[in-house]
């Protein structure tokens, strides 16, 4: 889908809209398959198939401060990783300030299910479902693996998240989290989003393993929160890496993510293909 085909969201603020600019030029070539998974046109994935699919499956969440974007941004993603044989999965979600958490996560969780379901259908392993995502995105990849609510609402085994590579995202809202503004997307302060919607309110010691990156440039609180969050995981038994990209802001970042011969690149595949599951169980 293109941009204009969408409902209208957010106007895009400076940084929003230069880096919306950035990543549509950089993905403008790469196609993918479109799937529609609700009646909001945001409720929808894209399927970048490998070329040689190896199995493992990388499902991307875009940025844009739960108030922007599309998940046509992550297109620029998938080259580097399907020509390494993984499987790409964008997921697009409901905006704020129309919709509150949880309708995000609840939006991700289902397209959760949908790959599991139908991924083996483009080449992917439903067995080897990996999760990761840039700024909100990286909040929304880093929950999903986390919460354990979720998997039986959707008729998923417990441990479909085989592991999480969040890239600059936030790990807590409210107290201490040094956001300068309360996130809209946590809707009314009476509705008391702020733990809920925190990985760090959800770490337990059999979690996926983590691969945490960001920008040695990023904004001060994010990186204090990656490395307090990895700290957090670590101390629980979660096999966690933490990656920091040299010289990247939180922008470059997520134009790093998408280099062949990149660190996150090289880091990220090394990963999903490591993995070891720590649970085996299934809903019931």
């Amino acid at each position: 889908m293109r941009p204009e085909d969408y409902p209208v969201q957010e106007p895009f603020s400076a940084i929003g809209e230069r880096y919306h600019a950035e990543v549509m030029r950089l993905g403008a070539d790469v196609e993918g398959t479109d799937i529609a998974l609700g009646d909001d046109a945001y409720q929808s994935v894209a399927v970048y198939r490998a070329e040689k699919p190896a199995g493992p499956v990388l499902c991307l969440i875009h940025g844009g401060g739960w108030t922007n974007g599309y998940k046509e941004w992550m297109a620029f993603m998938a080259p580097a990783l399907t020509a390494q044989g993984i499987t790409v999965v964008s997921f697009g979600y409901r905006l704020a300030p129309v919709h509150v958490y949880p309708a995000q996560f609840d939006d991700c969780a289902k397209a959760i299910a949908w790959t599991w379901r139908h991924i083996a259908e483009f080449g992917g392993d439903p067995e080897q479902i990996h999760v990761a995502g840039h700024s909100a995105g990286g909040h929304l990849s880093a929950l999903l693996a986390l919460r354990t609510d979720w998997q039986t609402a959707h008729d998923v085994p417990t441990n479909v998240i085989k592991s999480a590579l969040p890239i600059s995202g936030t790990y807590l809202f409210g107290e201490g989290s040094g956001l300068s503004m309360r996130p809209r997307f946590l809707g009314d302060p009476e509705l008391g989003n702020e733990a809920p919607a925190s990985p760090l309110t959800h770490i337990r010691a059999d979690a996926p393993p983590f691969l945490i990156a960001f920008g040695s440039k990023d904004f001060p609180h994010l990186i204090t929160q990656a490395r307090n969050f990895a700290e957090k995981l670590a101390a629980m038994g979660v096999r966690t890496e933490t990656l920091e990209l040299e010289d990247c802001d939180h922008l470059e970042a997520s134009y790093a993510s998408g280099e062949p011969n990149g660190a996150w690149v090289r880091a990220a595949v090394a990963h999903v293909r490591n993995f070891e599951p720590k649970t085996t169980g299934k809903t019931g």
